[in-house]
């Protein structure tokens, strides 16, 4: 291309897709991880999630032709999302929260149908590689991610890499036990950590807490007149004073600090960065939970490995799934392992 007699080289560009049960973002990123343009849909689970990748490829198809981009104009696509994923084959399966409980051939089918190699990983992977790549992991070669959202997920970068494990579990700290014969989990166990930090755990842990509070608060209230009580109203209510919403807090605090200090003691990142929509919480989530961090983990541990809140919201998914397709540039793995 030429302008005023200059040869103008285009860059190309990433695709980033994150794949969520109520909305799939999309996102053009270019090789520096900045976003060029965003978008999103709502994600169609109907007909045992049949519709998904199709919306997704025309979303995509139609954003290029606005944009007059074509497949040469990008070195791959990028894409996170829930369930089991076979990295190798580019497959999905056990994503209930769409619908797919049976095997998806997600990354052949949206290569095929865009002309473009594609690399599929873990939702909450996605969003540890966006904060490694461009927000709170601040350059570090080491760091794990946890999001605190409906559920709690988690990611591991050691040396630049993403950990997988053998069998693709690695960073499963919403599974860390936290409370021995505590609250029944989904996934089958007791205790587990997702059970008291998430948002659903927070309400649960100050249902169980209110039980035996008999002073004055705006919580009791709420669950008396069995009215909608949030993770967000417990963390708000702390802020400003409520007795019984500092108590769950501290209690939520304690637990998650407890298996950040295993999470530390095990790796010794030089970040743990704290996402997800509890996060919002800020400084009342961060500074009590660096406490029974600090309380429980090895003294050297507890002195170099440094705890901070997410810095990218909802583009950690789209940005760090985008990243995943780095590795098309030259067709050698990046930041993938």
């Amino acid at each position: 291309m030429k302008a005023g007699g200059i040869i103008v080289v285009k860059q190309k560009r990433l695709i980033g897709i994150d794949l969520g049960g109520t909305t799939t973002k999309f996102a053009f990123i270019d090789k520096d991880g900045n976003i060029l343009t965003k978008w999103h849909i709502k994600t169609d689970i109907s007909d045992h999630g049949s519709h998904i990748v199709p919306n997704m490829i025309k979303s995509i198809s139609d954003q290029m032709r606005k944009e007059d981009y074509n497949s040469q104009d990008f070195y791959g696509i990028g894409m996170g999302t829930p369930g089991a994923v076979d990295r190798d084959k580019g497959t999905v399966i056990g994503a209930f929260n769409l619908g797919w409980d049976t095997l998806q051939p997600v990354g052949a089918t949206l290569s095929e149908n865009l002309n473009l190699p594609t690399m599929i990983d873990n939702d909450a992977n996605c969003a540890a590689m966006g904060e490694y790549w461009k927000g709170a992991g601040d350059k570090a070669d080491d760091v794990v991610f946890v999001t605190l959202g409906t559920g709690v997920g988690g990611g591991v970068v050691t040396n630049g890499h993403l950990v997988h494990g053998i069998n693709g579990g690695a960073g499963e700290i919403g599974h860390i036990t936290v409370h021995r014969n505590g609250f029944l989990c989904t996934c089958g166990k007791r205790g587990c950590l997702e059970q008291y930090a998430s948002a659903t755990g927070v309400v649960k842990v100050a249902k169980e807490i209110a039980k035996k509070f008999t002073g004055k608060s705006r919580i009791k209230e709420l669950i008396a007149g069995d009215e909608e009580l949030t993770s967000k109203m417990v963390f708000f209510l702390a802020d400003n004073g409520d007795i019984l919403a500092n108590q769950i807090v501290d209690r939520v605090c304690s637990y998650l600090g407890l298996a950040l200090s295993h999470v530390g003691n095990t790796l010794n990142p030089e970040n743990i960065i704290i996402g997800g929509g509890v996060s919002n919480a800020g400084n009342t989530l961060l500074q009590p939970t660096t406490r029974y961090f600090q309380e429980n983990a090895f003294p050297s541990v507890r002195d170099s490995t440094r705890l901070k809140l997410a810095q990218l919201g909802n583009d950690a998914g789209v940005i760090g799934a985008a990243s995943l397709a780095l590795q098309f540039r030259n067709n050698q793995p990046l930041n993938v392992k």
